[in-house]
Protein backbone atom coordinates (compact mmCIF):
# COMPACT_ATOMS: atom_id res chain seq x y z
CA UNK A 1 0.00 0.00 0.00
CA UNK A 2 1.60 2.86 -1.03
CA UNK A 3 2.76 6.14 0.68
CA UNK A 4 -0.16 8.64 -0.38
CA UNK A 5 -2.79 6.86 0.66
CA UNK A 6 -1.79 7.92 4.22
CA UNK A 7 -2.17 11.70 2.68
CA UNK A 8 -4.57 13.67 2.36
CA UNK A 9 -5.34 16.44 0.10
CA UNK A 10 -3.62 19.06 2.26
CA UNK A 11 -4.05 22.86 1.97
CA UNK A 12 -1.29 25.01 1.63
CA UNK A 13 0.42 24.95 5.06
CA UNK A 14 3.48 23.22 5.51
CA UNK A 15 2.87 19.41 6.46
CA UNK A 16 3.32 19.06 10.32
CA UNK A 17 6.19 16.46 11.34
CA UNK A 18 4.73 13.02 12.21
CA UNK A 19 5.73 13.31 16.02
CA UNK A 20 3.88 16.50 16.00
CA UNK A 21 0.84 14.48 15.27
CA UNK A 22 1.52 11.53 16.98
CA UNK A 23 2.25 13.53 20.02
CA UNK A 24 -0.70 15.62 20.08
CA UNK A 25 -2.64 11.91 19.78
CA UNK A 26 -1.04 10.36 22.18
CA UNK A 27 -1.44 13.22 24.89
CA UNK A 28 -5.20 12.97 24.45
CA UNK A 29 -4.99 9.63 24.95
CA UNK A 30 -3.20 10.35 28.27
CA UNK A 31 -5.51 12.26 29.61
CA UNK A 32 -8.25 9.25 28.54
CA UNK A 33 -6.47 6.57 30.28
CA UNK A 34 -4.55 8.70 32.97
CA UNK A 35 -8.46 9.58 34.23
CA UNK A 36 -9.91 6.24 33.88
CA UNK A 37 -7.67 4.71 36.78
CA UNK A 38 -7.35 7.81 38.69
CA UNK A 39 -10.56 7.54 40.07
CA UNK A 40 -10.44 4.52 41.45
CA UNK A 41 -8.13 6.06 44.13
CA UNK A 42 -10.72 8.63 45.14
CA UNK A 43 -13.99 6.44 45.00
CA UNK A 44 -14.04 6.00 48.88
CA UNK A 45 -13.61 10.18 49.55
CA UNK A 46 -16.19 10.71 46.66
CA UNK A 47 -18.48 8.12 48.58
CA UNK A 48 -18.00 9.99 51.87
CA UNK A 49 -18.78 13.73 50.54
CA UNK A 50 -22.48 12.09 48.43
CA UNK A 51 -23.76 10.48 51.74
CA UNK A 52 -22.89 6.39 49.89
CA UNK A 53 -21.08 3.56 50.91
CA UNK A 54 -17.99 2.72 48.89
CA UNK A 55 -18.89 0.10 46.95
CA UNK A 56 -21.78 1.77 45.41
CA UNK A 57 -19.34 4.18 44.15
CA UNK A 58 -18.07 1.41 41.53
CA UNK A 59 -21.13 2.60 38.84
CA UNK A 60 -18.83 5.41 38.50
CA UNK A 61 -16.52 3.13 36.70
CA UNK A 62 -18.45 0.71 35.06
CA UNK A 63 -20.70 3.75 33.36
CA UNK A 64 -17.83 4.82 31.64
CA UNK A 65 -17.08 1.60 30.27
CA UNK A 66 -21.12 1.19 29.50
CA UNK A 67 -20.29 4.63 27.48
CA UNK A 68 -17.05 2.86 25.86
CA UNK A 69 -18.47 -0.20 24.51
CA UNK A 70 -21.70 1.29 22.97
CA UNK A 71 -19.38 4.01 21.13
CA UNK A 72 -16.23 2.53 19.82
CA UNK A 73 -17.67 -0.07 17.02
CA UNK A 74 -19.76 3.61 16.00
CA UNK A 75 -16.13 5.69 15.77
CA UNK A 76 -14.97 4.80 12.31
CA UNK A 77 -18.45 4.96 10.60
CA UNK A 78 -18.91 8.81 12.27
CA UNK A 79 -15.16 9.57 11.62
CA UNK A 80 -15.80 8.60 7.93
CA UNK A 81 -18.96 10.49 7.74
CA UNK A 82 -18.03 13.68 9.25
CA UNK A 83 -14.02 13.72 9.03
CA UNK A 84 -11.72 12.63 11.44
CA UNK A 85 -10.33 15.93 12.25
CA UNK A 86 -13.86 16.61 13.43
CA UNK A 87 -15.04 13.83 15.29
CA UNK A 88 -11.14 13.89 17.15
CA UNK A 89 -12.17 17.77 17.83
CA UNK A 90 -15.47 16.73 19.04
CA UNK A 91 -14.53 13.43 21.04
CA UNK A 92 -11.76 15.98 23.28
CA UNK A 93 -14.74 18.58 23.65
CA UNK A 94 -16.81 15.71 24.85
CA UNK A 95 -14.35 14.44 27.02
CA UNK A 96 -13.86 17.71 28.69
CA UNK A 97 -17.47 18.49 29.15
CA UNK A 98 -18.10 15.28 30.68
CA UNK A 99 -15.06 16.64 33.21
CA UNK A 100 -16.59 19.19 33.93
CA UNK A 101 -19.92 17.88 34.70
CA UNK A 102 -17.90 14.96 36.80
CA UNK A 103 -16.27 17.76 38.67
CA UNK A 104 -19.33 19.48 39.12
CA UNK A 105 -21.70 16.86 40.49
CA UNK A 106 -23.07 17.37 43.75
CA UNK A 107 -24.68 13.85 43.59
CA UNK A 108 -23.87 9.87 42.63
CA UNK A 109 -26.90 9.95 39.98
CA UNK A 110 -25.24 13.16 38.83
CA UNK A 111 -22.37 12.21 38.42
CA UNK A 112 -22.83 8.51 36.43
CA UNK A 113 -24.79 11.07 34.02
CA UNK A 114 -21.58 13.22 33.53
CA UNK A 115 -19.34 9.70 33.49
CA UNK A 116 -21.70 8.09 30.76
CA UNK A 117 -21.01 11.82 28.95
CA UNK A 118 -17.52 11.67 29.39
CA UNK A 119 -17.18 7.80 27.93
CA UNK A 120 -18.38 9.26 24.73
CA UNK A 121 -15.83 11.16 24.33
CA UNK A 122 -13.21 8.64 25.28
CA UNK A 123 -14.74 5.60 22.88
CA UNK A 124 -14.31 8.43 19.97
CA UNK A 125 -10.72 9.57 21.27
CA UNK A 126 -9.47 6.14 21.28
CA UNK A 127 -10.16 4.55 17.92
CA UNK A 128 -10.31 7.75 15.86
CA UNK A 129 -7.05 9.25 16.86
CA UNK A 130 -5.58 5.76 15.91
CA UNK A 131 -7.10 6.72 12.34
CA UNK A 132 -6.26 10.02 12.49
CA UNK A 133 -2.29 8.95 13.33
CA UNK A 134 -2.79 6.19 10.40
CA UNK A 135 -4.33 9.05 7.35
CA UNK A 136 -1.60 11.39 8.49
CA UNK A 137 1.60 9.85 8.50
CA UNK A 138 3.86 8.02 6.18
CA UNK A 139 4.22 4.51 6.19
CA UNK A 140 8.06 4.87 6.49
CA UNK A 141 7.55 7.13 9.75
CA UNK A 142 4.74 4.64 11.17
CA UNK A 143 7.04 2.55 13.71
CA UNK A 144 8.15 5.61 15.21
CA UNK A 145 5.07 6.99 15.23
CA UNK A 146 2.94 4.03 17.03
CA UNK A 147 5.58 3.76 19.76
CA UNK A 148 4.82 7.48 20.64
CA UNK A 149 1.18 6.39 20.52
CA UNK A 150 1.69 3.42 22.65
CA UNK A 151 3.00 5.34 25.87
CA UNK A 152 -0.31 6.34 27.05
CA UNK A 153 -2.22 3.24 27.30
CA UNK A 154 1.05 1.56 28.92
CA UNK A 155 1.70 4.60 31.65
CA UNK A 156 -1.30 5.78 32.09
CA UNK A 157 -2.66 3.07 34.74
CA UNK A 158 0.52 3.29 36.39
CA UNK A 159 0.51 6.87 37.18
CA UNK A 160 -3.44 7.36 37.46
CA UNK A 161 -3.16 5.44 40.79
CA UNK A 162 -0.52 7.78 42.58
CA UNK A 163 -1.54 11.03 41.23
CA UNK A 164 -5.52 9.62 42.31
CA UNK A 165 -3.92 9.52 45.98
CA UNK A 166 -1.82 12.64 45.76
CA UNK A 167 -5.01 14.75 44.57
CA UNK A 168 -7.21 13.05 47.16
CA UNK A 169 -4.54 13.71 50.04
CA UNK A 170 -3.47 17.64 49.38
CA UNK A 171 -6.39 18.75 47.03
CA UNK A 172 -10.42 17.84 46.70
CA UNK A 173 -11.12 15.03 44.28
CA UNK A 174 -12.73 17.29 42.33
CA UNK A 175 -9.15 18.67 40.80
CA UNK A 176 -9.28 15.12 39.46
CA UNK A 177 -11.43 15.89 36.38
CA UNK A 178 -10.81 19.32 36.20
CA UNK A 179 -6.86 18.64 35.31
CA UNK A 180 -8.63 17.74 31.95
CA UNK A 181 -9.40 20.83 30.88
CA UNK A 182 -6.49 22.74 30.58
CA UNK A 183 -4.86 19.39 28.56
CA UNK A 184 -8.06 18.93 26.64
CA UNK A 185 -8.22 22.76 25.66
CA UNK A 186 -4.54 22.47 24.08
CA UNK A 187 -5.41 19.37 22.67
CA UNK A 188 -8.33 21.35 20.73
CA UNK A 189 -6.70 24.15 19.55
CA UNK A 190 -3.37 21.79 18.25
CA UNK A 191 -5.98 19.62 15.95
CA UNK A 192 -7.34 22.38 14.68
CA UNK A 193 -3.79 23.90 13.16
CA UNK A 194 -1.97 20.09 12.70
CA UNK A 195 -4.58 17.91 11.69
CA UNK A 196 -5.96 18.04 8.25
CA UNK A 197 -9.82 16.59 7.80
CA UNK A 198 -10.17 13.41 6.00
CA UNK A 199 -13.94 11.57 5.53
CA UNK A 200 -13.94 8.12 3.82
CA UNK A 201 -16.21 6.88 1.67
CA UNK A 202 -20.03 6.11 2.92
CA UNK A 203 -19.96 2.11 1.93
CA UNK A 204 -23.98 1.61 3.27
CA UNK A 205 -26.71 2.81 5.76
CA UNK A 206 -25.57 2.84 9.27
CA UNK A 207 -26.33 -0.52 11.15
CA UNK A 208 -28.71 0.32 13.33
CA UNK A 209 -29.52 -2.92 14.65
CA UNK A 210 -26.19 -4.19 15.04
CA UNK A 211 -25.23 -1.35 17.20
CA UNK A 212 -27.25 -2.05 19.75
CA UNK A 213 -26.93 -5.49 19.71
CA UNK A 214 -22.92 -5.06 19.60
CA UNK A 215 -23.79 -2.74 22.60
CA UNK A 216 -25.31 -4.59 24.81
CA UNK A 217 -22.88 -7.41 24.14
CA UNK A 218 -19.83 -5.67 24.44
CA UNK A 219 -21.41 -3.54 27.59
CA UNK A 220 -22.36 -7.19 29.22
CA UNK A 221 -19.13 -8.77 28.65
CA UNK A 222 -17.05 -5.69 29.96
CA UNK A 223 -19.39 -5.27 33.05
CA UNK A 224 -19.24 -9.04 33.66
CA UNK A 225 -15.45 -9.49 33.36
CA UNK A 226 -15.15 -6.13 35.59
CA UNK A 227 -17.39 -7.34 38.26
CA UNK A 228 -15.31 -11.04 38.04
CA UNK A 229 -12.30 -9.44 39.85
CA UNK A 230 -14.93 -8.23 42.76
CA UNK A 231 -15.37 -10.26 46.08
CA UNK A 232 -19.38 -11.24 46.17
CA UNK A 233 -20.41 -11.14 42.92
CA UNK A 234 -19.67 -14.13 40.50
CA UNK A 235 -23.06 -14.51 40.07
CA UNK A 236 -23.82 -11.24 38.16
CA UNK A 237 -20.88 -11.40 36.32
CA UNK A 238 -21.62 -15.07 35.00
CA UNK A 239 -24.59 -13.41 34.21
CA UNK A 240 -23.50 -10.42 32.19
CA UNK A 241 -21.01 -12.51 30.50
CA UNK A 242 -24.23 -15.02 29.23
CA UNK A 243 -25.88 -12.05 28.15
CA UNK A 244 -22.80 -10.61 26.40
CA UNK A 245 -21.95 -14.18 24.80
CA UNK A 246 -25.86 -14.30 23.57
CA UNK A 247 -26.00 -11.03 21.94
CA UNK A 248 -22.42 -11.30 20.57
CA UNK A 249 -23.90 -14.45 18.71
CA UNK A 250 -27.42 -12.43 17.64
CA UNK A 251 -24.75 -9.94 16.30
CA UNK A 252 -22.96 -12.26 14.55
CA UNK A 253 -26.29 -13.33 12.82
CA UNK A 254 -26.98 -10.10 12.02
CA UNK A 255 -23.62 -9.19 10.48
CA UNK A 256 -23.56 -11.63 7.86
CA UNK A 257 -26.17 -10.27 6.21
CA UNK A 258 -26.26 -6.44 6.43
CA UNK A 259 -24.30 -4.93 3.82
CA UNK A 260 -22.06 -2.52 5.88
CA UNK A 261 -22.33 -4.22 9.67
CA UNK A 262 -20.73 -1.74 12.64
CA UNK A 263 -18.34 -4.05 13.13
CA UNK A 264 -17.24 -6.01 10.31
CA UNK A 265 -15.71 -9.29 10.86
CA UNK A 266 -14.53 -9.65 7.46
CA UNK A 267 -11.71 -7.97 8.56
CA UNK A 268 -10.39 -10.96 10.21
CA UNK A 269 -9.84 -12.13 6.53
CA UNK A 270 -7.12 -9.52 6.04
CA UNK A 271 -4.25 -11.84 7.04
CA UNK A 272 -1.72 -9.54 8.91
CA UNK A 273 -4.89 -7.66 10.46
CA UNK A 274 -6.66 -11.03 11.65
CA UNK A 275 -3.26 -12.48 12.88
CA UNK A 276 -2.46 -9.28 15.08
CA UNK A 277 -5.62 -9.09 16.65
CA UNK A 278 -6.04 -12.83 17.25
CA UNK A 279 -1.93 -12.90 18.45
CA UNK A 280 -2.46 -9.11 20.35
CA UNK A 281 -5.67 -10.07 22.48
CA UNK A 282 -3.76 -13.36 23.81
CA UNK A 283 -0.61 -11.09 24.38
CA UNK A 284 -2.95 -8.47 26.34
CA UNK A 285 -4.46 -11.28 28.27
CA UNK A 286 -0.76 -10.29 30.31
CA UNK A 287 -0.82 -7.02 30.08
CA UNK A 288 -4.78 -6.87 31.46
CA UNK A 289 -3.68 -8.77 34.44
CA UNK A 290 -0.39 -7.10 35.54
CA UNK A 291 -2.26 -4.23 37.13
CA UNK A 292 -4.46 -6.47 38.80
CA UNK A 293 -2.46 -9.10 40.44
CA UNK A 294 0.65 -7.02 41.36
CA UNK A 295 -0.43 -4.44 43.67
CA UNK A 296 -2.42 -7.20 45.30
CA UNK A 297 0.68 -9.51 45.32
CA UNK A 298 2.84 -6.37 46.98
CA UNK A 299 0.44 -5.42 48.99
CA UNK A 300 -1.29 -8.83 50.57
CA UNK A 301 0.75 -11.31 49.70
CA UNK A 302 4.40 -9.55 51.31
CA UNK A 303 2.28 -7.29 53.09
CA UNK A 304 4.31 -4.01 51.77
CA UNK A 305 2.28 -0.45 52.03
CA UNK A 306 0.72 1.07 48.83
CA UNK A 307 3.15 3.63 48.59
CA UNK A 308 6.19 0.88 47.88
CA UNK A 309 4.14 -0.99 45.93
CA UNK A 310 3.46 1.48 43.51
CA UNK A 311 7.33 2.31 43.74
CA UNK A 312 8.06 -1.08 42.27
CA UNK A 313 4.83 -1.56 39.76
CA UNK A 314 6.26 2.18 38.24
CA UNK A 315 9.09 -0.25 36.59
CA UNK A 316 6.80 -0.82 34.41
CA UNK A 317 6.41 2.55 33.05
CA UNK A 318 9.86 2.53 32.91
CA UNK A 319 10.14 -0.44 30.85
CA UNK A 320 7.66 0.85 28.29
CA UNK A 321 9.68 4.37 28.21
CA UNK A 322 12.76 2.62 27.47
CA UNK A 323 11.31 0.60 24.53
CA UNK A 324 10.91 3.82 22.11
CA UNK A 325 14.22 4.58 20.68
CA UNK A 326 15.20 1.23 20.08
CA UNK A 327 12.17 -0.29 17.84
CA UNK A 328 13.26 1.30 14.87
CA UNK A 329 16.72 -0.15 14.32
CA UNK A 330 15.35 -3.80 15.81
CA UNK A 331 12.46 -4.07 13.18
CA UNK A 332 14.65 -3.37 10.34
CA UNK A 333 17.60 -5.41 11.40
CA UNK A 334 15.03 -9.01 12.10
CA UNK A 335 11.47 -8.01 10.80
CA UNK A 336 8.19 -7.74 11.88
CA UNK A 337 8.20 -11.32 12.23
CA UNK A 338 10.86 -12.75 14.02
CA UNK A 339 10.76 -9.42 16.54
CA UNK A 340 7.39 -10.40 17.05
CA UNK A 341 8.38 -14.19 17.99
CA UNK A 342 11.26 -12.89 19.88
CA UNK A 343 10.08 -10.09 21.90
CA UNK A 344 6.83 -12.47 23.00
CA UNK A 345 8.58 -15.05 24.54
CA UNK A 346 10.84 -12.71 26.38
CA UNK A 347 8.41 -10.24 27.53
CA UNK A 348 5.73 -12.86 28.64
CA UNK A 349 8.42 -15.31 30.25
CA UNK A 350 9.69 -12.07 32.07
CA UNK A 351 6.40 -11.49 34.11
CA UNK A 352 5.79 -15.42 34.21
CA UNK A 353 9.25 -14.73 36.65
CA UNK A 354 6.29 -12.91 38.91
CA UNK A 355 5.27 -15.92 39.81
CA UNK A 356 8.33 -16.94 41.42
CA UNK A 357 8.32 -13.99 43.74
CA UNK A 358 8.68 -13.84 47.31
CA UNK A 359 9.51 -11.36 50.11
CA UNK A 360 13.17 -12.97 50.37
CA UNK A 361 13.92 -11.10 46.53
CA UNK A 362 15.49 -7.86 46.62
CA UNK A 363 13.65 -5.17 45.80
CA UNK A 364 16.37 -4.27 42.64
CA UNK A 365 15.64 -7.68 41.90
CA UNK A 366 11.81 -7.42 41.48
CA UNK A 367 12.38 -3.64 39.77
CA UNK A 368 14.65 -5.23 37.06
CA UNK A 369 12.27 -8.05 36.13
CA UNK A 370 9.33 -5.67 36.02
CA UNK A 371 11.56 -3.52 34.07
CA UNK A 372 12.80 -5.43 31.32
CA UNK A 373 9.37 -7.55 30.97
CA UNK A 374 7.51 -4.47 29.93
CA UNK A 375 10.42 -3.19 27.38
CA UNK A 376 9.28 -6.25 25.64
CA UNK A 377 5.80 -6.32 25.75
CA UNK A 378 5.34 -2.43 25.24
CA UNK A 379 7.91 -3.27 21.81
CA UNK A 380 5.17 -6.15 21.37
CA UNK A 381 2.43 -3.95 21.27
CA UNK A 382 3.95 -1.11 19.31
CA UNK A 383 4.37 -3.70 16.82
CA UNK A 384 0.95 -5.79 16.65
CA UNK A 385 -0.48 -1.88 16.62
CA UNK A 386 1.95 -1.13 13.65
CA UNK A 387 1.41 -4.32 11.62
CA UNK A 388 -1.89 -4.76 11.88
CA UNK A 389 -2.71 -2.34 9.18
CA UNK A 390 -0.54 -3.12 7.02
CA UNK A 391 -2.56 -4.60 4.30
CA UNK A 392 -6.05 -2.64 4.98
CA UNK A 393 -6.91 -0.38 2.57
CA UNK A 394 -7.75 2.96 2.28
CA UNK A 395 -11.59 2.50 2.67
CA UNK A 396 -11.47 0.03 5.41
CA UNK A 397 -8.79 1.56 7.42
CA UNK A 398 -11.90 3.73 10.21
CA UNK A 399 -13.38 0.05 10.27
CA UNK A 400 -10.20 -1.73 11.25
CA UNK A 401 -9.67 1.21 14.08
CA UNK A 402 -12.84 0.89 15.46
CA UNK A 403 -12.45 -2.74 15.26
CA UNK A 404 -9.21 -3.37 16.51
CA UNK A 405 -9.68 -0.61 19.40
CA UNK A 406 -12.87 -2.45 20.99
CA UNK A 407 -10.89 -5.85 20.93
CA UNK A 408 -7.98 -3.76 22.73
CA UNK A 409 -10.90 -2.91 25.67
CA UNK A 410 -12.07 -5.74 25.82
CA UNK A 411 -9.37 -8.16 25.85
CA UNK A 412 -7.59 -5.99 28.59
CA UNK A 413 -10.79 -6.45 30.88
CA UNK A 414 -10.64 -10.26 29.83
CA UNK A 415 -7.20 -10.37 31.57
CA UNK A 416 -8.20 -8.86 34.41
CA UNK A 417 -11.08 -11.66 34.26
CA UNK A 418 -8.86 -14.46 33.91
CA UNK A 419 -6.35 -13.59 36.67
CA UNK A 420 -8.96 -12.41 39.76
CA UNK A 421 -10.08 -16.41 38.63
CA UNK A 422 -7.03 -18.22 38.88
CA UNK A 423 -6.70 -16.35 42.22
CA UNK A 424 -9.77 -17.05 43.03
CA UNK A 425 -9.67 -20.39 42.21
CA UNK A 426 -6.48 -21.70 43.71
CA UNK A 427 -8.02 -20.22 47.05
CA UNK A 428 -10.90 -22.25 46.91
CA UNK A 429 -8.64 -25.72 46.35
CA UNK A 430 -6.53 -24.93 48.74
CA UNK A 431 -9.53 -23.57 50.99
CA UNK A 432 -7.88 -20.44 51.87
CA UNK A 433 -10.24 -17.10 52.67
CA UNK A 434 -6.79 -14.81 51.72
CA UNK A 435 -5.04 -15.04 48.83
CA UNK A 436 -1.00 -16.99 49.97
CA UNK A 437 1.61 -16.31 47.61
CA UNK A 438 1.08 -20.01 45.80
CA UNK A 439 -2.37 -18.68 44.70
CA UNK A 440 -0.42 -15.99 43.27
CA UNK A 441 1.63 -17.95 41.55
CA UNK A 442 -1.23 -20.00 40.12
CA UNK A 443 -2.31 -16.50 38.43
CA UNK A 444 0.75 -15.17 36.66
CA UNK A 445 1.42 -19.01 35.65
CA UNK A 446 -2.27 -19.25 34.11
CA UNK A 447 -2.20 -15.89 32.22
CA UNK A 448 1.28 -16.42 31.47
CA UNK A 449 0.63 -19.50 29.58
CA UNK A 450 -2.36 -17.81 27.69
CA UNK A 451 -0.09 -15.50 26.25
CA UNK A 452 2.77 -17.56 25.30
CA UNK A 453 0.10 -19.13 22.79
CA UNK A 454 0.22 -16.05 20.91
CA UNK A 455 4.18 -17.49 19.61
CA UNK A 456 1.68 -20.11 17.77
CA UNK A 457 -0.28 -16.85 15.65
CA UNK A 458 3.22 -15.05 15.53
CA UNK A 459 4.71 -17.38 13.80
CA UNK A 460 1.84 -17.41 11.07
CA UNK A 461 2.92 -13.49 9.95
CA UNK A 462 5.45 -13.88 6.55
CA UNK A 463 8.31 -13.76 6.95
CA UNK A 464 8.48 -9.80 4.52
CA UNK A 465 5.14 -8.51 6.90
CA UNK A 466 4.94 -5.32 7.36
CA UNK A 467 8.86 -5.00 5.27
CA UNK A 468 7.83 -1.42 3.88
CA UNK A 469 6.77 -0.07 6.94
CA UNK A 470 10.01 -1.52 9.12
CA UNK A 471 12.68 -1.27 6.19
CA UNK A 472 13.70 -4.76 6.57
CA UNK A 473 13.41 -5.87 3.03
CA UNK A 474 14.26 -2.64 1.84
CA UNK A 475 17.93 -3.27 3.72
CA UNK A 476 17.67 -6.71 2.30
CA UNK A 477 17.97 -5.42 -1.25
CA UNK A 478 20.72 -2.79 -0.43
CA UNK A 479 23.28 -6.06 0.66
CA UNK A 480 21.90 -7.79 -2.48
CA UNK A 481 22.79 -5.12 -5.10
CA UNK A 482 26.15 -4.30 -2.92
CA UNK A 483 27.64 -8.10 -3.44
CA UNK A 484 26.97 -7.61 -6.93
Amino acid sequence: MPDQIFHPVRTERAAPNFRTIALIVASAMLMENVDATVLATALPTMARDFGVDAPSMSIALTSYLLSLAIFIPASGRMADRFGSRTVFRSAIAVFVAGSIACALAPNLFLLVVARLIQGVGGAMMMPVGRLVLMRSVARKDMVNAMSWLLIPALIGPIIGPPLGGFIVTYLDWRWIFYINVPIGIVGFILVSIFIDEVKGKAIGPFDTVGFIFSGISLGSLLFGFEMSSREGEASAAVFLIAIGLLFGICYLRHARKHPAPIMDFSLMKVPTFGTSVIAGSLTRITQGAQPFLLPLLFQVGFGMSAATAGQIVIATAIGSMAMKPLSGPVFRRLGFRNSLIINGLLGTLGYGLCAAFSPEWPVSVMFAVLTLSAFFLSFQFMAYNTIAYDEISHERMSSATSFYTTFQQLMLSLGICIGALALHGSMTISGSEQPKLHDFSTAFIVVTIISLAATIWNLRFAPNAGSEISGHRRKDAAAAAAEH
